[in-house]
């Protein structure tokens, strides 16, 4: 189907808005993808908070060029973008899931900010805990050493509490 100069325009222009708006952007290629299975792959990238379309190439790759993005050779073939918006670790598990055990679909890279990145690094990034899990771990990090300190300050006092205690108990007791 061929598109007026206009709406390849359009076409170029949104393309530039979801590259200025994302975190990350993850490349896939496709081959007999359904309908169907396309619209469950997209319904598990809008729960992260992410988007996926099907790119036209050399107006993707004319919207990364406008955004100075370094050149790549993924947009070949069929491409299929994901933008993730919030959650890069989140897409990559996403598009990891998707591509485990099937041949149909392969992650070919993406970029991370500006940054290049082949399908090995997507993997990896995939492999990452979800933002409220590292958030977590994060602070119990910081809060570790408050809390060491405070049982540190407080030891002495239940000490010598304890002892006065036991040492009321023992009175009572004799009496």
């Amino acid at each position: 189907m061929a598109f007026t100069k206009k709406r390849k325009g359009e076409m170029t222009a949104q393309y530039e808005k979801w590259v200025a708006q994302s975190q990350a952007i993850f490349i896939l290629t496709y081959e007999r993808m359904n309908m169907k299975e396309i619209d469950a792959f997209r319904a598990k990238v809008r729960d992260t908070g992410s988007e996926i379309h099907l790119v036209k190439n050399t107006l993707f790759d004319r919207a990364l060029d406008q955004s100075e993005f370094p050149k790549s050779k993924f947009l070949e073939k069929t491409s299929l973008v994901g933008f993730a918006f919030s959650d890069a670790p989140a897409l990559a598990k996403v598009f990891a899931e998707v591509t485990k055990g099937n041949d149909n679909y392969k992650i070919k890279g993406g970029y991370l900010g500006k940054a290049l990145i082949d399908n090995k690094q997507v993997k990896m990034l995939a492999d990452l805990p979800t933002l409220p899990v590292m958030r977590a771990m994060l602070l119990g990090v910081i809060s570790a050493p408050a809390t060491r300190l405070a049982r540190t300050l407080a030891e002495p006092a239940r000490s010598l509490a304890a002892v006065i205690k036991a040492k009321s108990e023992t009175a009572s007791t004799a009496a």
